[in-house]
């Protein structure tokens, strides 16, 4: 979603697990940045500021009479996912 302007919200940012209640009325996002769990935390609080928004795009984009309510969590995925192919390449060498 390109038309967020938060500052906060910058680099490589990667959805890395989505959890939706039963009833769809919550959504819990899971969020990975490259520039590890810092970074990744920084880009959670934008989220949640930009949370309405978001709700917005995607149930207009999706048409969808409902949407969840979407709870952002920092996770560190990728810079785990970059350290376990560096230690991989390592031992390739």
């Amino acid at each position: 979603m390109r038309s967020l302007k938060d500052p906060r919200i910058t680099g490589l940012l990667s959805i890395v697990k989505l959890e939706l209640s039963g009833d769809y009325s919550h959504c819990k996002v899971y969020i990975s940045s490259l520039g590890g769990l810092e970074s990744a935390k920084s880009a959670v609080e934008g989220l949640h500021s930009a949370a309405g928004h978001i709700r917005r795009e995607i149930g207009a984009r999706l048409k969808l009479r409902r949407t969840p309510e979407f709870h952002f969590i920092a996770d560190n995925g990728i810079e785990h996912s970059a350290q376990l192919d560096k230690k991989l390449r390592d031992l390739g060498n």
